[in-house]
C-alpha cells in the first residue's frame, strides 16, 4: 500500500475464495447491479469483503466474478505511475471507447488474481474512463492514465466474461497456465499466510 493506511472495507470485510480460469463464471457476463442490490447490507458486505479479499492476494483490483458472485462490480485500491492512490469501486462499469485515431496503446506486463502466477504484455489504451454507479445507485465516472487505466480496462474485461488471456497469442496463453500450474500453490499460500497475519484466515 502506498500510504501504509487500510481502507476501511478492508478492516470490515472477510476474505473470500478467488476463482481460478477455467470456471465457469469467470466466462461469462456478469448479471447488472439493480435496484435490488443498491444500498443493501448485503452489497455492503460484498465490497468489504472484495477489498479484504484484493488486499491479502496484494491485488490492484478485483472484480465480483472473481469472488464467485454473478454481478456487475469491481474495487480497486492501487497507485498510478505518478503514485497517487486510488481507492474505490463502480458497479455496472462501461467504458468509453476513444477513437482508433487518437487512442494511445501501450504494451506492458500484465497478470490476474484468477491466473495466480504468470505475467504477460498485454497492449491496452493508456487513457480510461468508465461510466457506472456506485454502491447506492448514483451515477459515477472514474478516470485513469497509464496503470490505472489498464487496471480500469482489465476489470471491465473481467465483468464481460473476458481475462486478460484472452488478449493473447495461442503460444502465450499456453506459456501462461504452464507457468501458472508451476506457480499457483506458492501464490494461494502466500494469500492465506497473509490473511492469517491480518486474523482473516
Amino acid at each position: 500500500m502506498g500510504d501504509g493506511t487500510l481502507p476501511p472495507e478492508v478492516e470490515r470485510g472477510a476474505v473470500r475464495r478467488i476463482t481460478v480460469v477455467g470456471e465457469d463464471v469467470l466466462g461469462r457476463r456478469c448479471r447488472p447491479v439493480t435496484q435490488e442490490h443498491f444500498g443493501t447490507p448485503e452489497l455492503d458486505r460484498l465490497i468489504d469483503d472484495m477489498f479484504a479479499t484484493n488486499h491479502v492476494a496484494h491485488g490492484a483490483a478485483i472484480a465480483a466474478n472473481q469472488v464467485d458472485v454473478d454481478l456487475q462490480l469491481f474495487v480497486y485500491d492501487m497507485e498510478d505511475d505518478w503514485g497517487e492512490r486510488h481507492v474505490g469501486h463502480i458497479c455496472n462499469p462501461v467504458l468509453d471507447e476513444e477513437p482508433l485515431a487518437t487512442r494511445r496503446l501501450v504494451e506492458e506486463l500484465e497478470g490476474c488474481l484468477s491466473v495466480p502466477g504468470p505475467y504477460k504484455p498485454v497492449a491496452r489504451a493508456d487513457h480510461a474512463i468508465v461510466r457506472g454507479q456506485d454502491r447506492h445507485g448514483a451515477p459515477l465516472v472514474v478516470e485513469g492514465r497509464g496503470y490505472f487505466a489498464r487496471c480500469l480496462q482489465h476489470e471491465t474485461d473481467h465483468l464481460y466474461g473476458r481475462l486478460y488471456l484472452d488478449r493473447l497469442g495461442k503460444r502465450e496463453r499456453r506459456d501462461a497456465l504452464r507457468e501458472m500450474a508451476e506457480l499457483r500453490d506458492g501464490v494461494v499460500a502466500r494469500r492465506a499466510a497473509m490473511a492469517e497475519r491480518l486474523g482473516k484466515g
